[in-house]
Parts: structure tokens; C-alpha cells; sequence
């Protein structure tokens, strides 16, 4: 057995989408970065390659290459995803959190959740997704950023 960890944080910016988990989310600011930015998925697929001790998202997806500009992050899931699966190594399970002050995410949960297991090849119970808030502190409290943590637990 296999844990990795993966965390990630991106600043809030005007005129962007809101894209967490592979959902589109509805808020009046997006997450700023070379990709779609959304920092769960970002999170997930450093866990998925720590997990299998494959490196990390910079090594596999660098924000020096155009080729992941505006990239959807699904596609780095799905194939951190797949070169852990072609190492032998299966997902039991995830469980992630998203740090934001706003939106609030609870209406949002469900969907993020079955996206992530559709991505990930995994039944739904074998995925967990939580939301906290900044509590007015730091660059989440201040809704400058969003963060999110990830950890995944693999098997052979």
C-alpha cells in the first residue's frame, strides 16, 4: 500500500471560471493560473503520482509548456490516474478538502464527488470530498485564494 498527499492553492481573479473538482461553480471570481487552475484537481493528481512515487504535477504537466495552457485538469487526473494503474497500482480511496471562504460549496459536494470517482475509475463511496472555510483568516479568509488537499490511498 501506497499514500499520497497533494495540495494546492491558486489566488481568486476576475473574468475566469470557477472550476473545482470538474465542476464548474458559480461565483463572480476564478482561479487564476496557466491550466484551468482548479486547485482539487491539481491536489488529487499530486497525490495520485506521490502515491505511486511518479514525481509530481510540475515533472508530468509544467506551466513553462503552452500545451497545458487553458488545459482542462481532468486530463491530468485521468492520466496520473492511468500511469498508476499501468504500475499495478489500484485507488482504494480519496479524501479531499477545499479550503474557501466563498462560495459556499456544500450544494456543489455531490457533483464534485461524482465527478472525481468518474475520473478516477472508482465507485463513489470510495470518495470523499469536504469544505471548510478561512474563518476570515489568512488568503482564503481574505478570498484572495482557494486551496485544496488531497490524499489518496493506493494498493496492489
Amino acid at each position: 500500500m501506497r499514500v499520497g498527499l497533494g495540495h494546492d492553492i491558486h489566488r481568486l481573479a476576475p473574468k475566469r471560471a470557477l472550476v473545482l473538482g470538474g465542476v464548474v461553480v458559480e461565483h463572480d471570481l476564478g482561479l487564476l493560473g496557466h491550466s484551468d487552475a482548479d486547485v482539487l484537481l491539481h491536489a488529487v493528481t499530486d497525490a495520485l503520482l506521490g502515491a505511486a512515487g511518479l514525481g509530481d504535477i510540475g515533472d508530468w504537466f509544467p506551466n513553462t509548456d503552452e500545451k497545458w495552457s487553458a488545459a482542462d485538469s481532468a486530463e491530468f487526473v485521468s492520466t496520473a490516474s492511468r500511469a498508476a494503474r499501468e504500475r499495478r497500482w489500484n485507488i482504494v480511496n480519496l479524501d479531499c478538502t477545499i479550503s474557501a471562504e466563498r462560495p459556499k460549496l456544500s450544494p456543489y459536494k455531490p457533483a464534485i464527488k461524482e465527478r472525481l470517482a468518474e475520473l478516477l475509475q472508482i465507485e463513489t463511496d470510495c470518495v470523499n470530498v469536504k469544505a471548510k472555510s478561512g474563518e476570515k483568516v489568512g488568503p482564503i479568509g481574505r478570498e484572495e485564494a482557494i486551496s485544496a488537499d488531497a490524499v489518496v490511498l493506493l494498493a496492489r
